[in-house]
């Protein structure tokens, strides 16, 4: 069993099924429309999200714990889905408490 806090990966989930890699992200994008890891990249980044808003973790902390291995490319990823850097994202969701 995949334990709790595992960052997901392709391979780690085939594993857990019993599935090869491409079998599994084949079955995956035929019933839900998104690639694989489309989907695994949004829930990091939604992860990512949550953890900004609701602790006091470094940027280069959350990179780490949702899976990449650097910040700068966390950074990156980050910007494209929210069109905003980390630390405005932190900033903005403060001050809406």
């Amino acid at each position: 069993m995949v334990e709790t806090g595992t960052t997901f990966t392709i391979r780690n989930l085939a594993l857990e099924f019993h599935l090869s890699p491409s079998y599994l992200q084949r079955l995956f994008k035929h019933q839900t429309g998104v690639s694989m890891g489309e989907w695994l990249n949004e829930q990091r980044l939604q992860r990512a999200a949550h953890l900004l808003a609701s602790t006091y973790m470094s940027v280069k902390e959350i990179a780490h714990a949702i899976g990449y291995e650097h910040a700068s490319s966390f950074i990156r990823a980050f910007e494209r889905r929210f069109a905003q850097s980390p630390a405005h994202y932190r900033k903005s969701d403060y001050t809406k408490c």
